[in-house]
């Protein structure tokens, strides 16, 4: 598969987290010649948090770790490529049960303390014998580095996607690294596709869960791709508490308001690569509302614009046709009002009043939707309201690949 042109240059150079060991596997969940399979150990006194899909027909590992994340501890993550084990019934089931003794017996730890993800074509059933093998297999294998652990998750994406960064709590700097996978089925309803972060801090598995919300409204929960919502969909935080840092236990604690605004900058990182790797895209898009009622209903705007296959398209060719953006705000059943809407594309404004700005030069509109990034802003001219989302452009790349994806 082509690396798409939006991704970066080079894969990030990545700290190692003290107290998380990476370790990859073979299981051959598909025909691939691939590592399909990544286990995680996580050093005891690891808290964890998560937000998962709302999805109503979720896979059986989401059910799982939704149950899991109530106890906020962790010792393992296994993830599963080429097979998402979802709307599989008992068997199905069985198998993250399976899988979770498994590692739990490897590690003398309780099956609840393993956290497991899967991802790939619904409907077949995760093979119990393979996952044993494959576990058996990432067991006994030499630990590797964050860019195999990517790798291996990743399924019809065309580059490894993570990120770090760092905040200072009191005088202990603490390190957070995070990976994911996701190219297409992204349009997330809490998280998105498959996200892993990492760090080194010491914070209360009720105050990691609280920061991973935050952090997953203005990220995660701000991206689509195809305006499909994936039934796998999480995101993972753990702690290993390793960094010495006073202990965070709540907002209102020193180095609170730090470590959330780096998990919220890691998660923003990662969340557009996973658009910058959308499936056949060719254009990175921000669509930015505001003059909202609320920030909500600014959110709705913003989705309605970023999912509109007529917006989609017409980025994809160059053509500054903004009353495609006019039709998804109107559409998007939130307050607006014609004769208030403002529409620019990058720096250049294109309507305004309820019609097209006097004098419109639609060329330099066509130079700006030329290039690889492209900016949307929309001023509805109401109230106080804005959200910010990003998408890619539609192409007939993105048939081509979902036609032909499980072939």
């Amino acid at each position: 598969m082509n690396r798409s042109p939006l991704a970066p240059a080079t894969f990030p150079e990545l700290p190692v987290i003290t107290g998380v060991e990476l370790r990859i596997a073979r299981a051959q969940y598909k025909t691939w010649d691939r590592c399909d399979l990544t286990f995680v150990t996580l050093a005891p006194g690891t808290a964890v948090a998560g937000v998962l899909t709302q999805s109503k027909c979720p896979s059986p590992e989401v059910e799982w770790c939704r149950r899991a994340l109530v106890l906020g501890q962790a010792r393992a993550l296994v993830v599963n490529a080429g097979n998402s084990n979802a709307f599989t019934g008992s068997r199905g089931r069985d198998a993250v049960e399976a899988i979770a003794a498994r590692t739990a017996g490897h590690l003398g730890c309780q099956p609840s303390d393993v956290f497991v993800a899967s991802t790939g074509v619904i409907g077949v059933p995760l093979p119990i014998d393979k996952a044993e093998a494959g576990l058996d297999a990432a067991f006994a294998a030499d630990p590797c580095g964050w860019e195999d652990a990517t790798n291996t998750i990743g399924t019809t994406d065309t580059f490894p996607k993570a990120a770090t960064t760092s905040a200072m709590i009191g005088d202990t700097r603490v390190t957070l690294v995070g990976i994911i996978k996701g190219s297409g089925m992204i349009a997330p309803d809490m998280a998105t596709m498959l996200g892993f972060i990492f760090t080194d801090a010491a914070v209360g598995a009720e105050f990691l869960q609280a920061a991973l919300r935050t952090a997953n409204a203005s990220t995660f929960s701000c991206i689509t791709v195809d305006s499909d919502t994936s039934t796998s969909d999480t995101v993972l935080g753990f702690a290993t508490g390793a960094a010495g840092n006073a202990p965070i236990g709540d907002e209102d604690d020193a180095g609170a308001d730090a470590f959330v605004a780096a998990l919220t900058d890691l998660c923003r990182q990662l969340a557009q690569l996973v658009v910058r790797d959308g499936e056949g895209a060719t254009k990175f898009i921000e669509i930015a509302v505001s003059g909202a009622e609320s920030d909500r209903s600014a959110h709705v705007v913003a989705m309605s614009i970023a999912n509109s296959p007529l917006v989609k398209t017409a980025i994809a060719g160059g053509d500054a046709n903004w009353g495609r953006v006019v039709m998804a705000v109107g559409k998007a059943g939130e307050p607006a009002d014609r004769d208030t809407l403002s529409i620019r594309f990058g720096s250049i404004q294109v309507a305004q009043g309820g019609m097209v700005v006097e004098g419109y030069d639609e060329a330099p509109v066509a130079a700006h939707l030329q290039g690889q990034d492209v900016e949307i802003g929309v001023d509805l001219g109401l109230g106080e309201g804005r959200a910010t989302v990003w998408t890619c452009d539609l192409t007939h790349g993105y048939i081509s690949i979902n036609a032909d994806y499980r072939s």
